[in-house]
């Protein structure tokens, strides 16, 4: 997997201060898509095995309290993604137990594939579906378009 950019503090993408990873490759290429340049699996960085660790050293910083971790991209969830955001959502979970996981994708909740599924079950908050330039309003909070749903995804026992 790719990944275009990583911001170890910010507050735009989801609730509270968070880190915020931007992956690559997406083959939704909505009209309108204000990142169009993470659509090539291909372009951008190699997700490694450091920037993994910097990812879960950020998220532990007690200097700068971050309530989670947001997935963008580009698509968390296509299929390349699948295997590397299926890792890095585990480890949160079992290194950072406090910590929120968000996840922007345009596959639907109710269309995704069993490894797609697998991933959210990681996940606290999916936002799911295209961006629709026609649908789209800029006083909507965490979502481009009004066909975007977010999905609370916790169960409560």
């Amino acid at each position: 997997m790719n990944y275009h950019q990583y911001f170890p503090i910010d507050v735009i993408n989801g609730p509270g201060t968070r880190a915020t990873l931007f992956v690559s490759g997406c083959e939704h290429q909505c009209r309108g898509c204000y990142n169009q340049s993470t659509w090539d699996p291909r372009s951008g960085h190699e997700f490694s095995q450091m920037m993994e660790e910097q990812i879960i050293a950020d998220l532990n910083d007690t200097r700068i309290k971050r309530r989670g971790l947001s997935l963008s991209g580009g698509d968390p969830l296509f299929p390349a993604n699948l295997d590397s955001i299926l890792s890095l959502v585990k480890r949160v979970k079992q290194q950072c137990p406090d910590k929120d996981i968000w996840l922007w994708s345009g596959y639907k909740l109710d269309q995704m594939s069993l490894k797609q599924l697998q991933v959210l079950d990681y996940v606290d908050v999916l936002v799911d579906g295209k961006f629709e330039q026609d649908l789209a309003d800029p006083s909507l909070k965490w979502r481009g378009s009004s066909n975007q749903i977010i999905h609370d995804l916790v169960q409560i026992d």
